[in-house]
């Protein structure tokens, strides 16, 4: 079995030089100033938030963003988002996304809704996760609901077990999809609800709770926590279709 490392901070600084490296995987992690020089092989995946990659000496991070704006024009939507109506635009675009997408997942036989692909989440768990997005930026830091985690919901994965049984979620459970969507549409109605009210002093609104204890004490503002569920619907919906492509030519 590979060795697994997890919260260490070993390898800050560190030089890894004449090493065997086939298969590494580097998840959920804090790569600022990452170089890989003079380094060979096939293969090679990138996937994350990056503000500049370079490769070979090329500055490649305009050309990503824009091939991905391109493929996911709903990025551009949830990214530069700023009015109300802006805000409202987004989220029709991510509405139409997923019933879409949803369509087509049904085709699938159930079993395959809960495969990974390539060590990423399930189509499930990516909606226990959007469960999880929701009922921390708008559930509780956005209208500070009352019991906000459900207990299906799925964080981040940099959030340590012990943190997340604090929230009441309950990692190992194996909901069907019709079990996660039963929440994840009451959820987006709430949305729905939401963006169609906004106005301009409602956006710079300050909430008066964080998503959740083990994020950073700071000021959290309305457009910022309705921006987050933007872009984390667009970004995941993104994951979620190019699995999907997998195990439809699986099945």
């Amino acid at each position: 079995m590979a060795a697994e490392y997890v919260q260490s901070d070993q390898f800050r600084g560190a030089r890894i030089h004449l090493c065997e490296l086939a298969g590494l995987e580097i998840r959920d992690c804090e790569v600022s100033g990452l170089k890989i020089v003079d380094c060979y092989g096939s293969d090679v995946y990138l996937g994350g938030a990056f503000e500049r990659v370079v490769v070979n000496d090329i500055d490649v991070t305009a050309y990503v963003e824009a091939e991905l704006d391109r493929q996911q024009p709903t990025r551009v939507l949830a990214r530069d988002a700023t009015s109300p109506d802006d805000y409202r635009a987004a989220w029709d675009a991510i509405e139409g996304l997923w019933e879409a997408t949803l369509e087509r997942a049904r085709r699938l036989p159930e079993a395959k809704l809960h495969e990974q692909v390539d060590g990423e989440w399930s189509f499930v768990e990516t909606h226990r996760h959007l469960l999880f997005a929701s009922d921390a930026w708008l559930g509780n830091a956005v209208l500070e609901e009352e019991s906000p985690y459900h207990p299906l919901g799925f964080p981040a994965g940099g959030m340590p077990p012990d943190e997340a049984a604090k929230l009441g979620l309950t990692l190992e459970a194996t909901p069907t999809l019709d079990d996660i969507l039963a929440l994840r549409f009451t959820r987006m109605a709430t949305m729905r609800r939401v963006v169609d009210g906004l106005t301009e002093a409602e956006l710079d609104r300050i909430c008066g709770r964080k998503p959740a204890d083990p994020y950073p004490d700071q000021e959290y503002v309305v457009r910022r926590c309705l921006k987050v569920i933007l872009k984390e619907e667009a970004e995941h919906h993104r994951y979620a279709v190019r699995d999907l492509a997998v195990l439809e030519a699986d099945a």
